[in-house]
């Protein structure tokens, strides 16, 4: 490392380090040495002097041994190239910079300074345990720091998408004065958050502690090294996590000094600007730790090379980026070109198993209008036909595959995939149509998809889509069939006659921290999986969305709880849900995602609940429409009498049973009261509940309490008898 860089490095880390000496003095003079100091969610107190100095923080006053051994790193003459405790070669300045600014940064907390609106601050251990195993794992091949704002919002658009179409998560640091890409993006409508793999972090350039202290917590976590064990966790970053920084602009002494910090994590830091000095392998540090780019096409392909990346970039011929980046995406009414399905047109998607001589490989056919063809904002039909053979494709596996289409469109980006079977509700962005999307790319995604992650048992695929309405109705009416058939599958199986449960994590992407758990007597929220789906599908990849959940020992029968379920949600929801109960709406019930067919919500004045479908957009008599409540109840959080489900659950045996069951189901509306009839007088007729169906009101019976309870007492609904539910 040159004498310029290493001077530059001290310089800066000095600057550093007299901040944090300055705010712990301030601090201690406000609240003493013995406040208490943490950041919020970590089980690792200040994470780098944990790692690096074997140091349990708690109080304010702790500080001081930190910061006093980053005195001891810094040279007094910040020209002297010194070999010093850690890492030598200037890099031990570096060091002294990150426990630094993590004094500075764990004291903003303690004074309760305000994170800039937008930013994450400190990042939890959730979400370390959520998206730190895909670095290690190589799901997520690495993540990029980025300071300060980019030279224009055109390179600061491209620079995210090359990193996000390769699924490299993309940290944005303010610079010294404020600045960041950040505002760029927000200005040019790119949708930040963890969903997209764009996550601003703070106010300057301090915040930067957040991304390392995030990375070091993986040597901790997921190398298993202990505290103060710095070597290890200092080689374990360098060879497991695959991070690098990038620079726009000149670099100061600041920016020198935490990419000093960086670099001694074996990050490397790749700069934009001409006058950066490159630093090549040489004594301590064995790698490229300082590059210069100044063609901006090439500072993400600079970037995968220097750090040795291993990056897997879809090659889907479509004309937009395609990556599990653009899954969680959302496409707001305000950019939007058009929508299909929900509540402003028919949408319904349908795969099928063919004969392997019936159909051609990769022919994908659109009838009707495209999308191009449509007014801006309006809705259009859209019908999605997938036929399949192999020689080892099964009718089993249908659902399966089908339920793929969700996740399959929604890695385009912007095109926001929800729903399933006949609920689907789909958006294309207006800048999605401008690049050249077209239906027929849904066609392409679909073939490519299917022959990459089911390539042994697919052999062939086929894709017909329509906008017409005819063709619509005659695909929903062949598709309602088949969907009764695979749900009729299940019937005469219980929850007692098996051992194991299946898991679906399938729509993480939404909402992380859901896990739904599939019972022979629970279908999935979504009503597209049901016990025998999630069988077929372990079967077909064993590593998937649905995985084998051991009951164990039984804590509550009545309830729904056992112990191994308990564990396996715990570890798979990361560690947000400590208990689940299978059968009850108040007592731990099931996370819920996004792509529930219905909402079983309490009314409390009725001493029941209401049951109401994605389709119905009136009143309900708990005063919320079905849009409000979803808010309310999606997003992978536990919420006590309220809970997403298939609509087919009310007819289970197991419907909240541990609450009275379906004596309980006093309102749902009309359409979905009489789609569900059938099934529901059956069941009702198993618990001798006479004349029970009509009994459930509906919209043309009541939209208020007032009226619900009119409505109940009249025709004696047996849940005005039962004991009180809370």
């Amino acid at each position: 490392m040159s004498r310029q860089v290493i001077a530059a490095v001290i310089r800066g880390a000095r600057g550093f380090v007299e901040q944090a000496e300055q705010k712990l003095t301030e601090t201690i003079e406000a609240k003493g040495e013995d406040q208490q100091i943490a950041f919020p969610e970590t089980g690792f107190y200040l994470p780098m002097s944990y790692a690096l100095m074997g140091l349990e923080l708690k109080t304010v006053g702790g500080l001081k041994v930190v910061l006093d051994h980053c005195r001891d790193l810094l040279p007094q003459d910040p020209t002297e190239n010194l070999w010093l405790p850690y890492l030598g070669d200037g890099l031990d300045a570096g060091i002294a910079t990150l426990l630094a600014l993590e004094a500075t940064c764990a004291l903003r907390y303690v004074n309760e300074e305000p994170i800039e609106e937008g930013c994450t601050g400190f990042i939890s251990d959730t979400i370390l345990r959520e998206l730190g195993i895909q670095l290690v794992d190589g799901r997520m091949p690495g993540f990029a720091a980025v300071l300060g704002p980019a030279p224009s919002e055109e390179i600061a658009v491209n620079t995210v998408r090359e990193l996000q179409k390769r699924s490299i998560l993309t940290f944005l640091v303010c610079n010294r004065d404020g600045t960041s890409m950040k505002d760029q993006l927000i200005h040019q409508g790119v949708e930040l958050g963890w969903d997209t793999y764009i996550v601003p972090v703070g106010r300057d350039t301090q915040s930067a502690i957040y991304v390392l202290n995030w990375a070091m917590r993986g040597a901790l976590t997921f190398g298993g090294h202990p505290k103060g064990d710095w070597r290890s966790c200092l080689k374990y970053c360098k060879d497991r996590i695959f991070a690098f920084g990038i620079t726009f602009g000149p670099i100061g002494d600041d920016w020198y000094a935490v990419g000093a910090g960086a670099i001694g994590m074996g990050f490397p830091v790749i700069s934009d600007h001409e006058s950066t000095p490159e630093v090549r392998p040489t004594g301590v540090t064995t790698y490229e730790a300082l590059v210069r780019q100044t063609n901006y096409d090439q500072i993400v392909p600079t970037c995968i090379e220097v750090r040795g990346v291993k990056v897997k970039i879809e090659q889907i011929d479509i004309p937009v980026s395609y990556s599990p980046a653009f899954e969680g995406e959302r496409v707001r009414r305000e950019d939007m070109h058009v929508q299909f399905g929900g509540k402003y047109s028919k949408g319904v998607e349908l795969l099928e198993t063919a004969e392997l001589d019936d159909i051609n490989d990769g022919e994908t056919t659109v009838n009707g209008k495209d999308i191009d063809q449509v007014e801006e904002g309006g809705a259009m039909n859209l019908a999605i036909h997938v036929r399949v053979a192999g020689r080892k494709m099964k009718a089993d596996f249908e659902g399966i595959l089908e339920r793929q289409v969700h996740r399959y469109c929604n890695e385009a980006m912007g095109f926001m995939h929800t729903g399933q079977r006949d609920q689907i509700w789909c958006r294309i962005s207006k800048a999605t149509l401008a690049a050249g999307f077209r239906l027929k790319h849904i066609g392409v995604i679909l073939h490519a998809k299917l022959h990459e992650e089911y390539g042994g048992i697919v052999d062939k695929v086929t894709v017909a889509i329509s906008t017409e309405a005819d063709a619509a109705v005659s695909l929903l009416d062949r598709a309602k069939g088949l969907y009764n058939a695979r749900d009729e599958r299940v019937a005469g199986m219980t929850d007692e006659s098996v051992d194991t449960f299946y898991s679906c994590t399938l729509c993480q992407s939404f909402a992380p921290n859901h896990v739904c758990i599939i019972t022979p007597e629970r279908l999935g929220l979504c009503g597209a999986y049901n016990w025998l789906d999630g069988q077929a599908a372990y079967e077909i990849s064993p590593t998937g969305c649905n995985q084998p959940v051991q009951k164990g020992k039984c804590i509550d029968e009545a309830a729904g709880e056992w112990e191994g379920v308990n564990k396996f949600v715990h570890e798979h929801s990361n560690g947000s849900v400590e208990r689940f109960s299978a059968y009850s709406l108040m007592q731990n019930p099931m996370t819920s995602c996004g792509c529930f067919e219905c909402i079983l919500g309490i009314v409390p004045e009725a001493n029941g609940v209401m049951m109401v479908n994605r389709e119905y957009t009136g009143d309900t008599p708990i005063g919320m429409p079905f849009s409000t409540l979803a808010g309310s109840v999606g997003g992978g959080t536990q919420t006590p009498g309220f809970l997403g489900v298939g609509r087919l659950y009310a007819a289970s045996r197991k419907f909240i049973s541990a609450e009275g069951g379906l004596s309980r189901l006093v309102w749902m509306p009309k359409e979905l009261k009489e789609y569900m009839r059938e099934r529901l007088e059956k069941r009702a007729g198993e618990e001798n509940l006479d004349g029970f169906v009509d009994k459930i009101a509906d919209e043309t019976a009541a939209t208020t309490s007032e009226e619900l309870l009119e409505h109940l007492t009249k025709v004696d609904h047996p849940a005005l008898k039962m004991d009180p539910m809370f």
